[in-house]
């Protein structure tokens, strides 16, 4: 097949090379966006007088008609025509004739590829949004469901200090809030048009940037165009972006395994969200979970792939570059089944509330409370730390919990102890007791719901205003 480009050959190109340069079987992903460039660039050109009008109605027209059959699943993509832009002015050009030949006025596929990535991470932005805030109404309906149940935190993965499993699904939604902010970030970084830049020096031609600035609705232009075309920043971006999201969706599906184990039977997953074994009957295994879990990696892996092709490349624009696309296309879908998939699991799982608040009865995690009763009583923390201490050493000599001892037992270890100390120990004192702002006692939590319930208002509101201005609603 003739190519587009191929003027200057006097040979064919090597069919083992096609097939390894060609991006088609990915980019083609990109076709709404592709068309969308195309027919701002073609309108853009008859305002300026570049082409005809009656030819950039003939190039919208053939556009429209070429998006549909990609639609309808009848485009027939061809790996000897390289990428999507190809594809598609070829099909155009087909269908129309020398008017499609005149589309590629005053651009390149350096341009119109960048153009086309900085609009498809747009879009993904407003994906990635919505999948978000689902996922934090996911953690406050399950916070407030089990809003009474207590639980063991830990530190070290050993029992530490008794918290509301309210209180620790908040932490999660906290990390996913922050994790919304990064979007902002991107969509700023994105919505800068480079359509223009042409290959790398601009153009010859009077265009004017600002009509498709506005027919593809970017708040501004590159200032430069060899940075237009060879900046991956904002690709970047969303690849950390999605590194954080995965990290915060690996620590909780890491806990959500380890707590759905016999050992600690602290919750069990649904059925619909596990699966069995195919030797041992008796098997329900977290598999989605230890998939969010293991996918990690992989999206740590796109990052660091794409800042390692960039840092060596000189300006401007590189095949190297078209490695940019994969990683990106995987992280946006392992992204949305990770959230979506977790979200969903969440609100169906059971949460043994009863099994967590009796672990606590039978441990020292209300330790810590017992040396702060004896500063309060005028004894220096650190005396006090080494005296329940040695009182914890003591029940475990004998077998037993700091609750299980008689006022008697507590005067002998000091005489600070009063009758008072069986309630100031008692665990839902402990968690009562810990009312400073960032606390886990239940009207710490209950404002953390108020708060998490405004701070998704003003998501929401961010949502419709970047969907207002790509014209998305």
């Amino acid at each position: 097949m003739a190519k587009l480009w191929g003027g200057r050959f006097t040979k064919g190109t090597d069919k083992a090379v096609e097939d390894f340069t060609s991006s088609i079987a990915f980019d083609s992903r990109m076709y709404k966006e592709d068309i969308a460039g195309s027919k701002a660039h073609a309108t853009m050109l008859a305002k300026q007088g570049i082409i005809s009008g009656i030819d950039a109605k003939a190039i919208i027209k053939g556009l429209d008609a070429i998006e549909k059959q990609i639609d309808a699943g009848t485009f027939d993509f061809s790996v000897a025509l390289e990428d999507i832009h190809m594809n598609i002015e070829k099909r155009l050009t087909d269908a129309i004739g020398e008017a499609g030949g005149r589309l590629h006025t005053g651009r390149s596929r350096n341009d119109q590829c960048a153009v086309d990535l900085h609009m498809y991470v747009r879009k993904s932005v407003l994906h990635m949004g919505e999948l978000l805030i689902d996922m934090e109404k996911a953690l406050l309906e399950v916070s407030e469901k089990y809003k009474e149940v207590i639980m063991p935190g830990y530190t070290h993965m050993q029992r530490a200090q008794p918290v509301l499993f309210a209180h620790h699904m908040m932490a999660y939604f906290s990390m996913f809030n922050r994790d919304f902010k990064r979007l902002g970030l991107i969509f700023d970084y994105a919505d800068v048009m480079p359509l223009g830049a042409g290959a790398l020096a601009g153009t010859t031609y009077p265009i004017d940037q600002t009509i498709t600035q506005d027919l593809l609705h970017f708040s501004s232009i590159y200032e430069n165009s060899m940075d237009a075309v060879s900046d991956r920043d904002y690709v970047l971006e969303f690849l950390h972006f999605a590194s954080m999201v995965m990290m915060h969706l690996s620590r909780l599906s890491e806990e959500l395994i380890i707590w759905s184990t016999n050992e600690f039977n602290f919750i069990e997953l649904d059925d619909a969200h596990c699966t069995g074994s195919s030797i041992m009957p008796q098997k329900k295994n977290p598999d989605v979970c230890e998939l969010v879990r293991g996918k990690t990696g992989r999206i740590y892996g796109h990052l660091m792939g794409l800042l390692t092709m960039m840092k060596g490349l000189p300006l401007t624009y590189d095949k190297d570059m078209q490695e940019d696309k994969e990683g990106l296309f995987d992280a946006v879908d392992t992204l949305h089944f990770g959230l979506s998939i977790t979200a969903d699991m969440l609100r169906h799982m059971k949460v043994n509330g009863d099994h967590m608040r009796k672990v606590l009865d039978d441990d020292f995690s209300n330790a810590t409370d017992m040396a702060d009763y004896l500063a309060k009583k005028g004894v220096p923390f650190r005396e006090a730390h080494a005296i329940v201490g040695a009182a914890v050493q003591h029940c475990i000599e004998k077998g037993c919990v700091l609750l299980d001892l008689s006022l008697e037992d507590f005067k002998g270890i000091s005489p600070y102890f009063e009758e008072d100390i069986f309630n100031a120990i008692s665990i839902p004192a402990c968690i009562a007791g810990r009312k400073n702002y960032s606390g886990t006692a239940p009207e710490c939590v209950e404002r953390q719901r108020v708060h998490g319930k405004a701070s998704i208002e003003v998501q929401e509101k961010q949502l419709h205003a970047w969907a207002e201005q790509l014209h998305m609603l």
